[in-house]
């Protein structure tokens, strides 16, 4: 059975919490509960970690864990190098070559924290090497790629998981408990986005390899143009853990305009903004939309429609973390009740925190999901199972991006999503 960190949450006591709730009365249901079981630390072992990368590299917390000390770091650049050795270690051995890294039989687990259009590579040399593998998103950039992680993991039998931040932001969290309990009804309908205007600032640097406008520019970056569905997951790791479904078909629309900044990217991409229909493997739909440029505020987050409950996120413009219910108050007749369209209540998540070793009991970035993702990558190493996001799960919040922007550059056109499957139970 694939491993849960929800897995103590009883459904008896999220239903019966919601049971017990004047909902109608405007009062927020009791929050989940918060009977899982605390974090204990079980063994001495120690899981020794290189890193590669040191921008996105260096904002996890292996240094925090009890049961992981990073004794490697690698980077092109000395400067981030020596940014990895400040964070982490100072001790630490570092690498300009990752492949010299990956013989280093004082790593046990490798950190693969580069370029998009490298993490194929570098994550299956690290498995093939022996080493156990966190990536950052996307795992892939086509179904090939995708189907080489899943291939490499199975052969080698190493630990391979994605470091989505969306599946552990708390509300996320919170999202996959009230879905497991059954408190959604029927998920027949749900929503992300990811938007984050001013991306192009990533998109070019100089010749020292630092960041700026295109016009001062030696230089793209592996982001500039880099088509929105190819970076799906802050969305799909939303809607995918919390319905449980995978997305099986895909129609597509783009935007883009004549934007210097746009044309002539490494990938032919030509739209700015791509908005996803999907269907899921039980025939409900879900919405993903991935826009770089618009007149709006930014950030990740979902919606997740039930007939029994729903859960809206937070907005841009102000709105909070609501709770929506369709009950009816039996003590109304029946005419008033037909006026009853639903009912809304904010709901103040959890940060659930105790799941985490005290040393690590705080906020992190990404929605706080910092913290959790290294907590659950060390966990599945020490328990000899596969993480939450395993290469499965990987797969299945990438290759539905890969698939949408083909749709895209077809003008919408319907197209079935491949099955990779899931981990044997």
């Amino acid at each position: 059975m694939q491993h849960d960190l929800l897995s103590p949450f009883s459904r008896r006591d999220l239903l019966a919490g919601l049971a017990g709730t004047a909902l109608l009365a405007g009062q927020v249901p009791k929050t989940l509960a918060m009977d899982f079981a605390p974090y204990q630390q079980k063994t001495d072992r120690v899981v020794r970690m290189g890193v590669i990368g040191g921008n996105f590299g260096a904002s996890f917390y292996w240094h925090e864990h009890p049961n992981c000390r990073v004794t490697a770091v690698c980077d092109l650049r000395q400067d981030r190098i020596q940014r990895l050795q400040r964070v982490y270690n100072s001790q630490a051995t570092p690498y300009t070559d990752y492949r010299e890294m990956l013989r280093d039989r004082n790593v046990d687990a490798v950190g693969v924290f580069t370029p998009a259009p490298l993490h194929v590579e570098m994550s299956v040399a690290a498995m093939k090497a022996g080493k156990h593998v966190i990536s950052a998103v996307p795992a892939a950039l086509d179904l090939a790629g995708c189907r080489k992680l899943i291939d490499t993991a199975k052969s080698t039998g190493m630990v391979y998981m994605m470091s989505e931040t969306s599946h552990f932001m708390c509300e996320i969290i919170a999202a996959r408990k009230f879905a497991r309990a059954g408190a959604f009804g029927t998920l027949f309908y749900t929503e992300s986005e990811y938007h984050h205007e001013g991306l192009v600032n990533l998109w070019f640097e100089d010749a020292q390899g630092n960041l700026c406008l295109r016009e001062n520019a030696t230089r793209p970056t592996w982001r500039h143009g880099l088509p929105p569905m190819l970076y799906p997951t802050h969305c799909t790791g939303m809607i995918v853990p919390v319905t449980g479904e995978r997305l099986v078909e895909v129609s597509c629309l783009g935007w883009g305009d004549d934007n210097p900044d746009l044309v002539g990217n490494a990938y032919k991409n030509p739209f700015w903004n791509e908005t996803a229909f999907f269907r899921t493997e039980k025939g409900h739909a879900a919405r993903v939309s991935v826009c770089w440029h618009l007149a709006a505020g930014g950030g990740e987050r979902g919606s997740f429609y039930g007939d029994k409950m729903s859960l809206v996120m937070w907005r841009p413009e102000g709105s909070a973390n609501k709770l929506g219910y369709p009950q009816r108050d039996p003590r109304l007749g029946e005419q008033e009740n037909l006026k009853d369209y639903g009912h809304f209540s904010v709901y103040n998540v959890p940060n659930f925190w105790e799941m985490l070793p005290e040393t690590m009991r705080h906020d992190s970035g990404h929605g706080g999901s910092h913290t959790f993702i290294t907590h659950e990558f060390i966990q599945a190493i020490l328990e000899g199972r596969p993480p939450e996001v395993d290469v499965y799960e990987a797969v299945a919040y990438t290759a539905p991006g890969i698939v949408a922007h083909k749709s895209a550059l077809k003008g919408g056109e319907t197209m079935k999503i491949p099955d990779f499957g899931r981990a044997q139970a």
